[in-house]
């Protein structure tokens, strides 16, 4: 695929592209004179400040396809964006065209058949709202603001990923349209090769308006351990808690936080915001007594500060941690895929806990195996089957002048854990500048069938700036 980086545009270029667009979308254009600029170009992550030519903002897939075909034409850099919820703020460009899916928030269930389709601005509350209607849900995200598009096509972890696997594993098919303006649909059987590379590998392989997902029985009610301990016995709990996790059933994905207590109204006030070690459990099936039997060994790590285990909806569980994410605020992130959570490592990921320049810094482990590791290492572009874990190291802030002291403690840790990586996950992957190095730590040795497939289908590059961003 060639390393299009786009046309510089002209003014009367950006000029001629916006009218052109206006002319032939049902959808609203916003150009760098509209009143409503400065918000449409605002994504999640604060840090974030692009000012894009133009932003098509689309209505459906029709024109989806009447944007791709003008952006042929004009050839400026392209970003796509869904949810606009990504750490990299990839979904706006500088001086390009933004095809902008944020209003397509269409979601159909059909129970008996088990699956939902949801075009590609939904976010997983969205999905998860309509799904639980009928007690049915696909392997979601973590926050429930976060668009299901962006996440879906990187991978997808979920508070129930060893159950159901990941996001791109419920995905049964996709509708996209590819750098010609034609709209297809990928599923193993049809564009099999299309449907691969959207199973964690999708940047870059066009516009997808709508994903279709399968759906398991599961909630209205879910069961999960969260058990809050003290700072002081980290290394141990996270020691205990590793090996706990290898004789840990299919059924519970246990996750482990250093963070702070939350300051929410079922916490004693004096422990608000006080350092921690929170691990937590989900159970991906009925809930109840074998539920909680399942769950009880993430409860028994020694003395605790609180246990705030039992039962919540599912639709609760998946926007539990939302408020502490608040769109505008400013974050950073970067992770490692694990085979093995040594003591050594353990060591390091406590000590740079404790450096934090910001009490919104966290770092976060999470367990795969299970129904993620049961998809063969070729069956998907998503590259890494076989991890035991992942390391999340995710720098939040407000204050723009902390900028940099937050940046560089995530970097500077995310480089003290390199020793014991084995991969990098594209949704946690740090900015712009971060891509280059981490192309291949990312789709190890998928990465060349992955060109060889945005090739084919994009031959001229129009998509190659978006396949190359984190």
């Amino acid at each position: 695929m060639p390393d299009d980086k786009g046309t510089v545009l002209t003014p009367a270029d950006e000029r001629a592209m916006a009218d052109e667009l206006r002319a032939r979308l049902n959808g609203e254009v916003i150009d760098r004179a509209h009143p409503a600029y400065d918000g449409a170009r605002a994504v999640w992550n604060g840090l974030i400040d692009r000012r894009p030519a133009v932003i098509a903002r689309c209505s459906g897939t029709a024109d989806v396809v009447e944007t791709v075909r003008i952006a042929q034409k004009y050839r400026p850099v392209v970003s796509i964006r869904g949810g606009g919820h990504q750490v990299a703020g990839s979904a706006v460009c500088d001086d390009g065209l933004v095809i902008d899916l944020s209003g397509m928030k269409g979601v159909h269930v059909d129970p008996a058949a088990r699956i939902a389709r949801a075009q590609g601005g939904v976010t997983w509350g969205e999905l998860d709202r309509e799904t639980q209607l009928h007690a049915l849900a696909t392997p979601g995200g973590e926050i429930s603001a976060t668009g299901i598009a962006g996440l879906t096509l990187g991978g997808g972890f979920g508070f129930v990923m060893r159950t159901l696997g990941l996001s791109c594993d419920g995905m049964r098919s996709i509708t996209v349209v590819t750098a010609d303006g034609t709209v297809r649909v990928a599923s193993r059987d049809e564009e099999p090769e299309l449907f691969w590379a959207a199973r964690g590998g999708g940047r870059g392989i066009g516009v997808v308006t709508s994903f279709d997902y399968g759906l398991q029985p599961l909630g209205p009610e879910v069961d999960c351990a969260l058990v809050i301990h003290p700072f002081d016995r980290a290394e141990a709990v996270l020691r205990a808690w590793r090996d706990a996790t290898e004789s840990a059933p299919d059924t519970v994905t246990p996750e482990l936080l250093l963070w702070t207590v939350p300051a929410d109204p079922e916490v004693p006030p004096e422990l608000h915001d006080v350092n921690c070690v929170m691990v937590s459990a989900v159970y991906g099936g009925p809930a109840g007594a074998e539920a909680k039997a399942a769950l009880a060994p993430q409860r028994d790590f020694g003395p605790a500060l609180l246990d705030l285990s039992g039962s919540l909806s599912y639709v609760e569980l998946q926007s539990a941690n939302t408020w502490r994410f608040p769109d505008g605020d400013r974050y950073f992130m970067k992770s490692h895929f694990m085979d093995e959570l040594n003591d050594e490592a353990i060591s390091v990921l406590v000590d740079w806990y404790s450096r934090r320049p910001t009490p919104d810094c966290l770092i976060v482990v999470r367990t795969l195996g299970g129904a993620v590791a049961r998809v063969g290492p070729d069956d998907s572009a998503f590259a890494h089957r076989s991890a035991r874990f992942n390391v999340s190291i995710d720098a939040g802030w407000q204050n723009p002048a902390l900028d940099d002291e937050a940046i560089g403690w995530a970097r500077s840790a995310w480089d003290a854990v390199k020793p014991f990586s084995s991969g990098s996950y594209v949704n946690f992957a740090g900015l712009g500048e971060d891509a280059g190095e981490l192309r291949s730590a990312v789709y190890g040795s998928h990465e060349e069938r992955l060109e060889r497939i945005r090739a084919a289908y994009d031959p001229e590059g129009l998509f190659a700036p978006a396949a190359r961003r984190p």
